[in-house]
């Protein structure tokens, strides 16, 4: 018996109820659950469908996603438009986006380039309206957040999953890693990041637009975080030559709304040094949702995410020795990394 679901469901039917002429019934699908305590149940009527959200309030920050959700739903970030929402039950009612995400629609059977490219085109529009957005009542993606999430790499992937032994050389070359990703970071242009934007938190809406969701992390932070998100996404492989044209489309846009107003070869850096950063983070996340959550199928997203730090690195002489450690050292002891397993629902918003 699931009593937290029937009561969000009577919650949930008496507030459409309240707000419609839908005579919708308690009947509730599972739509999914998410890294965090949240879980997401279907309802509908008719062609109308709704989502309500299970997110005890002793566990999760409601307040704060309603707040997000409203204000940048009125600012043109399509985002689901809150309903109905009880802070003391930790239940929400939202617009239903559907169950279609950005990822499965990449790979389709017979997906051109020009669909791909454009609905990354969508995907950087809807960057932008962030961006655009006052980021000064948002938490600060500082220092201590930023060493916090690389230490994810050394802790939980380097010692914890793969059982290295790191010497005190090792230590430091990865501390004055770590520093010089921090320096760069927080020396971009601050504006609203959303953190998870990737191809798992984006939704392909029945008319062809796209959705975003899973924002309620977002905070103030670098320019370059959730474009690098996106198209050096962990769970997504393109050709550099498409990553880079996409790139240069958003630095284009960026620089006349005042958002980035740095060269081109400035912006290359940041956006590469970013990205490191958040491989970084993302690897190590992954290992622990393996190891502390039983999550094994988040097993199978590591390489790709460190084959992005080796490549990235070989391009500046100041990683020079942490591209010569990976490719020496750790990449070696990766690829010993065992299978994925193949049963574990990947959550959308793991990272």
């Amino acid at each position: 018996m699931d009593q937290r679901r029937d009561n969000l469901a009577q919650w949930a039917v008496a507030m459409i109820r309240q707000h419609s002429d839908f005579d919708v019934t308690a009947e509730m699908d599972m739509v999914s659950g998410d890294a965090s305590f949240r879980r997401y149940f279907r309802l509908r009527c008719l062609n109308h469908s709704w989502i309500a959200v299970d997110a005890p309030a002793d566990k999760e920050d409601n307040p704060r996603f309603v707040r997000i959700a409203q204000a940048w739903y009125k600012h043109d970030v399509v985002v689901p438009k809150v309903l109905a929402y009880d802070f003391d039950q930790g239940f929400m009612l939202l617009e239903d986006f559907g169950d279609q995400m950005l990822w499965p629609a990449l790979h389709a059977d017979g997906v051109s380039s020009a669909t791909v490219q454009g609905l990354y085109e969508q995907a950087i529009t809807q960057l932008l309206h962030i961006q655009d957005l006052p980021a000064d009542n948002l938490p600060t993606y500082d220092a201590a957040l930023l060493d916090q999430e690389m230490a994810l790499f050394r802790d939980w992937l380097c010692v914890q999953q793969l059982g290295m032994t790191l010497s005190s050389a090792e230590e430091q070359l990865l501390a004055d890693t770590f520093a010089l990703l921090k320096a760069n970071a927080l020396a971009q242009p601050v504006v609203a990041v959303h953190r998870d934007y990737h191809s798992r938190n984006l939704m392909l809406r029945a008319d062809g637009s796209l959705g975003v969701i899973d924002f309620q992390d977002a905070v103030a932070g670098p320019a370059t975080y959730d474009l690098v998100s996106l198209l050096r996404d962990c769970y997504v492989r393109w050709p550099a030559a498409l990553v880079d044209e996409l790139a240069a489309s958003y630095w284009q846009q960026a620089r006349p709304r005042g958002i980035y107003l740095g060269e081109w070869n400035q912006f290359q850096r940041d956006f590469d040094f970013m990205g490191m950063q958040r491989h970084l983070k993302a690897a190590g996340i992954f290992a622990r949702l393996n190891l502390r959550d039983g999550k094994s199928g988040y097993l199978a997203d590591i390489p790709n995410t460190c084959q992005y730090l080796l490549e990235i690195s070989g391009r500046y002489e100041e990683c020079a020795a942490f591209h010569q450690w990976l490719a020496e050292v750790f990449i070696p002891q990766l690829d010993k990394l065992p299978a994925a397993g193949t049963d574990q629902r990947r959550d959308s918003s793991a990272e």
